[in-house]
C-alpha cells in the first residue's frame, strides 16, 4: 500500500550525505535523491521511492538490503516500526454487521488503498463497485481520504456496501442519448408505421420541431465522446435501464403527438415558432459553453474539483448567478421548444426535467459549499435569485 510520508529528505549521493553514509551504486556526481513516498511490500520490507527510483530496506532486520549501501535509510525509516506501519482495518458489512475482514495498512493508506486490498482478497467487488463509510448511514468515503485524516486508530473499523455490478458512464450516456435520436426521427420520416396511411404534408413547425431534437441528442451524443470528463467512472448497471426509460419513453410521447397527422401548429403562428426557435438555439449554444468551461476546469485524468467563474465567454456569465448553469440553459431551452410546438407532452417533458435538475443542482450546491469555504454566497443553484 502506498502513503506519502511527511518527512522529505534529499541526499547528495557522492558527497553530501549525512556521516557515514556510503555511495549508491550507480549514483552519479552530485545526482540528488528527494524522497517522496513508501509503501509497505509483501514480504514486509519498505518500498521507498526516490525520485524515478524504487529502493528496498528491510525494516525488520533495520538494515537495507546490500545492494543500496545506505545506512541513512535505516535512521530515517528506524520510527517506522512494525507497529506503526500496520494498522488494522475490519471491514464491517453495512447492512448485517458482519465482520467481513481485517486488512493491514498504513495510516497514510487512502480508502483507494482499502479498496485496491480489499479487491485483491474478494475479486468479485473490484473498486468502483465498493463504497466505504465510519458509520453504516453516513455518506461513502472519497477515495483520496486517508485513515489517519478520519481519526483512526490502531484498530478501527470502515462499513462496506455493494453497489452492484457497475457500467461506464460513457456507455450510459450513449444508450439513453442515442434512443431518443432513433425514437424521434422513426415518427418523424416514418409515420406510416406509427399513424397508417398519411396524405397530409408536414408543417413547418414539425420539421423544425424534429430538426432541434436531433439537434439536441446529436449534441449530447459528441458532448459524451469529446467533451465530458466524469469524476467518477461508473455507476449501477440498473441505471442505464432506468435512464434509458426515461429518455426513451418521454421521447415516444413528444413524438407521437408533435408528429401525428391531427397536430395543430401553434396559435401565435411565426411569432411563436422563431421566437421559440431563438430560445431554443441561444440555450442550447449556452449549454455547450457551460459543458466546454466545465470540462477545461478539470485536467485530463483528474477528479480535481474547482470553484467555476464566469470567463470570457458571455454564455459562462451565468455563473456569477448560480452553480449550475448547464441546468439553467437546459430547461430554457426545452421551455423554448415547449413554447414553439405548443405541446403539453412537451411541457409535461420541461416540467419533470426541470424537477430533477433542481434535484441535482441543489445538490451541487450543496457540495460547492460544504468543499470550498470561500465559494461565492451570492450563488444560487439553478434560477438566479430564486433557487
Amino acid at each position: 500500500m502506498s502513503g506519502s510520508i511527511k518527512q522529505k529528505a534529499t541526499i547528495n549521493c557522492e558527497t553530501g550525505l549525512p556521516k557515514s553514509e556510503k555511495v549508491l551504486p550507480g549514483a552519479q556526481k552530485d545526482m540528488r535523491l528527494e524522497i517522496k513516498q513508501i509503501r509497505l511490500s509483501k514480504d514486509k520490507s519498505v518500498v521507498v521511492r526516490a525520485n524515478q527510483s524504487e529502493l528496498e530496506l528491510d525494516i525488520n532486520t533495520k538494515a537495507p538490503p546490500s545492494i543500496i549501501r545506505l545506512p541513512y535509510f535505516t535512521e530515517l525509516f528506524s520510527g517506522l516500526g512494525e507497529e506503526q506501519i500496520n494498522m488494522e482495518i475490519v471491514v464491517v458489512h453495512a447492512r448485517s454487521g458482519k465482520e467481513l475482514t481485517t486488512l493491514k495498512l498504513l495510516p497514510s493508506s487512502t480508502i483507494l488503498d482499502v479498496k485496491i486490498q480489499y479487491e485483491k482478497e474478494n475479486p468479485k467487488y473490484y473498486v468502483d463497485r465498493q463504497s466505504y463509510r465510519i458509520d453504516p448511514k453516513a455518506k461513502s468515503l472519497k477515495d483520496s481520504e486517508t485513515l489517519a485524516s478520519l481519526g483512526f486508530t490502531k484498530k478501527s473499523k470502515l462499513y462496506f456496501k455493494d453497489l452492484g455490478p457497475q457500467v461506464g458512464w460513457t456507455t450510459v450516456f450513449l444508450t439513453e442519448y442515442a434512443g431518443p435520436l432513433v425514437i424521434y426521427l422513426l415518427f418523424y420520416i416514418r409515420p406510416s408505421i406509427i399513424y397508417g396511411a398519411v396524405s397530409a404534408p408536414k408543417a413547418d413547425v414539425v420539421k423544425i420541431a424534429a430538426a432541434c431534437w436531433t439537434f439536441h441528442y446529436a449534441k449530447r451524443l459528441l458532448e459524451t465522446v469529446f467533451v465530458h470528463r466524469f469524476s467518477h467512472a461508473t455507476m449501477p448497471i440498473l441505471n442505464i435501464f432506468k435512464n434509458s426509460g426515461y429518455y426513451w419513453g418521454f421521447t415516444a410521447f413528444v413524438a407521437y403527438y408533435i408528429n401525428h397527422p391531427l397536430y395543430t401548429p401553434p396559435a401565435f403562428g411565426d411569432i411563436q415558432l422563431y421566437g421559440g426557435l431563438a430560445m431554443f438555439l441561444f440555450s442550447e449554444l449556452g449549454n455547450l459553453s457551460i459543458h466546454v468551461a466545465l470540462r477545461n476546469l478539470r485536467p485530463p485524468g483528474s477528479k480535481e474539483r474547482r470553484i467555476p467563474y464566469p470567463g470570457g465567454n458571455p454564455f459562462t456569465w451565468l455563473f456569477g448567478a448560480v452553480s449550475c448553469p448547464n441546468y439553467s440553459y437546459e430547461v430554457m431551452a426545452w421551455v423554448g421548444f415547449t413554447i414553439m410546438t405548443q405541446c403539453l407532452p412537451a411541457g409535461l417533458f420541461t416540467s419533470a426535467g426541470f424537477f430533477q435538475m433542481t434535484i441535482w443542482a441543489l445538490g451541487k450546491h450543496k457540495n460547492y459549499r460544504h468543499e470550498f469555504k470561500d465559494y461565492p454566497r451570492g450563488r444560487k443553484s439553478i434560477i438566479p435569485f430564486i433557487i
